[in-house]
C-alpha cells in the first residue's frame, strides 16, 4: 500500500510563491508518474501537472505553465510543486497523486494513489 502526505499549504497574497511537497510512505513510489491535481469549491478536480518517473520529463495543464514547477526526488519519494506568481483563481485544495501504471494521465481516473489535500488560498 502506498500513502501520500502532503504539506506546505497556507495562506499567500496575489503575486507571491508556495511550493509544496508530496511524500509517499509504504511501498517505494520512485517508478510511479506523480501528479498534482487541485479542486476550488463547487468544481471538479483538475490537473496541474506530472513529472514521469526519470524526473526528467514534465507535463502542465495550461494555466500552470511557466508558474508551476514540479521536480522529484526520488531518493526520498518526495514530489514538490512550485507555485509562482499565485492569482485568487489558484485558490484550492491541492492534491497530489501516484501511477502505479506509469502512464502520462491528465485525469483523475489515471491515478490510483491520493493525498489527503492541502489548502492553498490566494488573496488579492
Amino acid at each position: 500500500q502506498v500513502q501520500l502526505v502532503e504539506s506546505g499549504g497556507g495562506l499567500v497574497q496575489a503575486g507571491g510563491s508556495l511550493r509544496l511537497s508530496c511524500a509517499a510512505f509504504g511501498r517505494t513510489v520512485s517508478s510511479y508518474t506523480r501528479g498534482w491535481f487541485r479542486q476550488a469549491p463547487g468544481k471538479e478536480r483538475e490537473f496541474v501537472g506530472a513529472i514521469w518517473s526519470s524526473g526528467t520529463s514534465t507535463f502542465y495543464a495550461d494555466f500552470a505553465k511557466g508558474r508551476f514547477t514540479i521536480s522529484r526526488d526520488s531518493a526520498n519519494n518526495t514530489v514538490s510543486l512550485q507555485m509562482n506568481s499565485l492569482k485568487p483563481e489558484d485558490t484550492a485544495v491541492y492534491y497530489c497523486a501516484a501511477d502505479s501504471r506509469r502512464n502520462f494521465g491528465t485525469t483523475r481516473y489515471d491515478y490510483d494513489y491520493w493525498g489527503q489535500g492541502t489548502q492553498v488560498t490566494v488573496f488579492s
